[in-house]
This record gives structure tokens, sequence and C-alpha cells, in this order.
């Protein structure tokens, strides 16, 4: 029960980056997070798979959302295309997977996918220097910037050496509402979806 609790409530952040990342609405990422996870239980997955939002994913479908903005099309008729790419990218992947053509990833080199990987974290670190922006333009500085970074530390701190003290208790679940305590007892203003 505490690990389905750590990851429902880690997921949560992630998906909403990961929605920011492509162009979307927060709420679209929201609805996919769930949707994967449904989706995953009653069709059951294998040990090693990613049944959630990725980064690899958030990028790849960026272009996507811009380029159909370029064209003139609202953010509801990006959305609507980004799902039937997803839909399509699905039914590929069920074709790729009766053609037993998985064994040919094998063929790509090792670097290749340490580039993709670093790829995407450069990409997702450029998406995320905007939550460091106001609404009025301005960039967070002095004691706001301090607060943030502060609890940021703390959440990394408690991620990594709570599990040399005890393991009872998932570490990112205690740094979850550990930071959201910190949040609503400082009354610290935070942007929310919806």
């Amino acid at each position: 029960m505490l690990s389905g609790l750590t990851v429902a409530l880690a997921l949560v952040p992630e998906a909403v980056a990961f929605a920011i990342i492509a162009g979307v609405n927060p709420l679209v990422g929201l609805y996919a997070a769930f949707t994967i996870g449904l989706v995953t239980s009653i069709a059951g997955g294998r040990p090693g798979m990613i049944s959630g939002a990725t980064g690899a994913i958030a990028v790849v479908v960026a272009p996507l959302i811009a380029l159909v903005l370029e064209q003139g099309a609202t953010l509801a008729q990006a959305t609507e295309y980004l799902f039937a790419a997803v839909i399509l990218a699905g039914f590929l992947q069920i074709l790729f997977g009766v053609l037993k053509l998985g064994k040919f990833i094998r063929l790509v080199p090792h670097p290749v996918f340490l580039g993709f990987v670093n790829g995407i974290a450069l990409v997702i670190f450029a998406g995320q220097i905007k939550q460091f922006e106001l609404k009025d333009g301005t960039w967070i500085t002095g004691e706001p910037l301090m607060i943030m970074l502060a609890i940021a530390a703390a959440t990394m701190a408690v991620i990594h050496f709570l599990p040399k003290i005890t393991k009872t208790v998932p570490a990112i679940l205690v740094a979850v509402i550990a930071g959201t305590l910190a949040v609503i007892t400082l009354g610290i203003e935070t942007r929310t979806v919806g």
C-alpha cells in the first residue's frame, strides 16, 4: 500500500512537469498518468517496463505540439493531434511486438543511448528553468528563491539520507509529505493546476 501511495504522489508532479515540457495543459498530463496506470493495471506489465509519463515521450511530442500550434490550431486541437499520435504509436508498438522487432534494439550502440538520455536531461532542465520566472516576467530572487532552494535541498537530503536510517517508510513518500507540509505551514504561494 505504501508503494502505491508513493508512486501516486511522485507521479503527479512528474506528469505535470512532462505536460508542461510537451507544451500542453498540465491537466492533460494528469489524465494521461491516470489512464496509463489504469491500462497497465488491467493489461499487466513486465519487470523493468516504464508505465507512466517519461521525459523521452515529452521531448518527442513537444515538436508535434509546436508544429500544430504554428499552423494556427488551438491548444485543444493540438491536444487532439497528440491523442491521435499516441494511439498510433500504441498500435505501432503492438505491431512491432507481434513482428518481434524488439530484438533489433540491441543493434543501437550504447553511446547512442547515453547521448539520447543526456539530451533528454538537458531538454527537461531547460524546460524547468521557466519555473523560476514570475507572472510579470521577472525572475525569482531574494527570499523566495532561498526558501525554494532550501525546500528542494531538504527534499533531496531526505531522499538520500533516510534510506540509510530506516527502510520502513519510502524516502520519496516522506520527502513529498514533508515538502507539502513545509509549503502549507510557511504559507508559500504555489502555482496550482486547474
